[in-house]
């Protein structure tokens, strides 16, 4: 089967592509035999009724130093594409939100688009793991400075982020008594304009907080563990975490099943939960990543077991 596959993704020049998962599917779709046609947000257009892009043909290789080649331009139509893959990078600001409004805009059945638009508006990140109580550790989501203070001194060890950051930005842990609380507050929630999450403090980070990848709602069978390095108590690869991939363990999959008829019920095809411990802390659906560490210590081909799941929906 032979595809027509758009991908809006952040401009290409400056990936590493050894480290990144949209590389791996593009790398996957080239050795399928499926025509990829490639823009960043700059090139997207609406008019009445109509959302299109103008394209750039690509194809992609398993190479760091020179892993894409360009081809010609063309302006088409979502209709005209078999498969969409949005893989912009959060934040999930106006533009990205802009971005996804884009791709529902497309007056036929085509193309299937992974992840669903609606789904990345719906789904903030941090906040669609708390639809799963039954997975979470104790949490609070509120701009009243004084009701997270309360949350911190219940619970002692806690940690504090926005609602919006990404790859370990302006995490906080704290502690009843830290006298920075105050100030920690005040920036998070900007004074009280926004909202910031508390959520009582995992010990088991330790061992690392584990990226699962879910495709159709089936769990990847290996976790990628980011373990914290040095003082840091964030397991994130962008500060410094260590990636180890591991099986799921009994928990592991009793969460992903608690979570799965909601990820297909929204079309969110390819998704990523975070896991410390028996807990679930975030459920990833903007740009989820992690599949070329994993692949790399346990043989998998997980971009491949995506494209098995699209062309099944498709054939």
């Amino acid at each position: 089967m032979s595809l027509t596959l758009g991908v809006l993704m952040d401009p290409i020049a400056g990936i590493r592509a050894h480290k990144d998962s949209s590389v791996a599917m593009l790398v996957e779709a080239t050795r399928r035999g499926h025509r990829i046609l490639y823009a960043s947000p700059e090139n997207l257009r609406f008019e009445p009724g109509r959302a299109y892009a103008h394209w750039t043909e690509i194809s992609a290789q398993d190479n760091d130093a020179n892993w894409y080649r360009m081809g010609d331009s063309q302006r088409l139509e979502l209709g005209e594409l078999d498969v969409l893959l949005l893989r912009r990078d959060p934040p999930v600001n106006s533009d990205f939100l802009a971005d996804t409004l884009w791709a529902s805009l497309g007056n036929s059945p085509k193309p299937l688009i992974i992840n669903n638009p609606q789904a990345l508006r719906d789904c903030n990140e941090k906040l669609f793991a708390l639809q799963f109580p039954q997975c979470c550790p104790p949490t609070l989501v509120a701009r009243d400075a004084a009701a997270l203070k309360t949350f911190v001194a219940t619970h002692d060890a806690s940690v504090l982020k926005p609602l919006d950051g990404m790859a370990g930005h302006s995490i906080f842990r704290t502690f009843a008594h830290d006298p920075n609380l105050n100030v920690i507050l005040e920036t998070l929630t900007a004074g009280g304009r926004h909202f910031a999450l508390a959520q009582k403090f995992i010990p088991e980070i330790a061992q690392g907080d584990k990226r699962i990848l879910m495709i159709e709602g089936e769990p990847v069978p290996y976790s990628l563990a980011r373990i914290p390095q040095g003082g840091d108590f964030r397991g994130n690869l962008a500060r410094g975490g260590r990636g180890v991939a591991q099986l799921l363990s009994e928990r592991d999959r009793w969460i992903c099943a608690q979570v799965a008829p909601e990820l297909k019920r929204r079309g969110l095809v390819f998704v990523g939960l975070d896991v410390i411990g028996d807990y679930l802390t975030e459920i990833n659906v903007t740009s989820p990543t992690g599949i070329r560490d994993i692949d790399a210590q346990s043989g998998l081909n997980i971009a491949g077991m995506l494209f098995d799941a699209i062309e099944r929906r498709l054939a």
